[in-house]
């Protein structure tokens, strides 16, 4: 189904793009995965990096200090001042807001700025899928590079799944199929990154501490479609309306998905089967019972992870192979062990309300949630009055479990503050009883109290693994 394109790159690409970086002053700012793997990838193609953090230097990991060995002048700490002199051009980490202070010099003397992401695809000359929403990126990103595992043509996963896409970027052949989890903080500092196919889940309010406003977010997100021409494909939600209404943002081909009803275009639940219907007649993929993923959200990534190799050519006996075989990504209502007839999840990538909304409506079973953190500015009155009914118990942490417990104690669900998870395990522990569910599912981030969502997770895995 892919066609020559219509329209002329307006970007160079591959060798002639990193061949271009030999000798220019790059600067990178934010030391962490993705900052490290601009640098890297700089310094190979002989540009002068600079790179810069705001933690001192010592705070950073090995890996930032190792840079030095590179070649790399390293600018850390809070005095920061020269580390754009004579910079032709910054490279910014996701976790730095392009508007903030640390970015000032550079926006003063017109530097051109642009993020990780976008040096990585510059770098590549492969075709991209990119996936964005703001939940069930990392699964659908996951599946759909397992789905094409089954053909013949290298595959790369990588964004913000967790491996930086500029890390393997030199080293991924032309002929190669990437596969991109892409955040908003990742592609608002995009100029030309162009997705052969780009899916866009769902969208729902998050990060508006960083991004200000609903309308700011959506503004990124819709971003992953700004320079993709009719050649290209946009796989977009039909049951979800804000991403919807981004069909009238993209010049692209539309495939639509939907969990709730046929469609005339797109990939769809009919009687219990996954169908798809893209050639004028309907091909069925597999049965829904095959997903071994709880949840209706789950059965949404299927959909749109399916719309996206077909586009790319997958036969559906394969796909049906792949979804089969499919058991899901660490800390995404990842079932962690079941103690004397309780059952304990990891859903500590639930860092948004709209995320452990759909947690709660994967199980059937009473609820024992474990949430909270830091809010990032949402509203959790919704997310407190999904829980009713189907929340037994909440028990909350960190430094938004206030504003959560007024939410949860004004739905009439009773809610017990811990110190910390450990608290908060051990407390539901000693509640629950035979058939319940024990849910970690913060609706939060984790900065306050660990380093990422990931570190959360483990933490949870490893108090619940060791009660006895």
């Amino acid at each position: 189904m892919i066609t020559e394109r219509d329209e002329v790159d307006m970007v160079t690409r591959g060798r002639a793009y990193t061949d271009s970086l030999a000798g220019r002053r790059v600067t990178v700012v934010g030391l962490a995965r993705s900052g490290v793997a601009a640098a890297r990838l700089l310094r190979a193609a002989g540009a002068q990096v600079t790179g810069t953090d705001l933690k001192p230097l010592e705070a950073l990991g090995r890996e930032a200090t190792a840079l030095e060995a590179l070649g790399v002048r390293l600018v850390t700490g809070q005095a920061t001042r020269g580390a754009f002199d004579g910079a032709d051009l910054v490279v910014v980490s996701p976790g730095v807001p392009l508007d903030g202070d640390q970015l000032a010099p550079a926006r003063a003397h017109r530097v051109p700025i642009i993020g990780e992401l976008e040096l990585g695809w510059r770098a590549l000359e492969a075709e991209t899928i990119a996936i964005t929403g703001t939940n069930g990126k990392t699964t659908t990103t996951a599946l759909t590079g397992a789905l094409l595992a089954g053909q013949p043509r290298p595959v790369l996963v990588a964004g913000n799944i967790g491996t930086p896409l500029a890390a393997h970027a030199l080293g991924f052949p032309p002929d190669g199929l990437v596969v991109c989890e892409a955040s908003s903080f990742q592609l608002e500092s995009t100029e030309a990154f162009q997705p052969r196919v780009a899916a866009v889940l769902n969208i729902a309010p998050d990060h508006l501490d960083r991004h200000g406003s609903l309308a700011a977010y959506v503004d990124a997100k819709a971003r992953i479609f700004a320079n993709q021409t009719p050649a290209d494909c946009a796989v977009l939600n039909a049951d979800d309306e804000a991403t919807a209404a981004l069909a009238r943002r993209t010049r692209a081909h539309v495939v639509w998905f939907s969990r709730r009803r046929s469609l005339s275009h797109g990939v769809f639940v009919r009687d219990g089967r996954i169908a798809a219907q893209l050639d004028g007649h309907v091909e069925e993929i597999c049965p829904v019972a095959e997903i071994f993923l709880r949840g209706a959200h789950n059965v949404e990534n299927v959909l749109a992870a399916t719309a996206c190799v077909l586009w790319v050519g997958l036969a559906p006996e394969t796909i049906r192979r792949a979804i089969g075989r499919f058991r899901g990504v660490a800390h995404r209502i990842e079932f962690v062990r079941d103690r004397r007839g309780v059952q304990y999840f990891n859903d500590s990538k639930g860092t948004n309300v709209a995320s452990t909304l759909k947690a709660l409506e994967s199980f059937s079973e009473r609820v024992l949630l474990i949430a909270g953190g830091r809010g990032k500015g949402q509203d959790f009155e919704p997310l407190a009055a999904a829980a009713r009914g189907r929340v037994g118990h909440a028990f909350l942490i960190g430094e938004d479990a206030p504003k959560l417990a007024a939410a949860f104690k004004a739905a009439s669900i009773p809610v017990t503050r811990c110190p910390s998870l450990e608290g908060a395990v051990d407390a539901a522990r000693r509640l629950a009883i035979p058939g319940d569910v024990v849910l970690l599912s913060p609706a939060c981030a984790s900065f306050d109290m660990f380093e990422n969502f990931e570190h959360r997770g483990d933490v949870f895995k490893k108090l619940v693994e060791r009660l006895d």
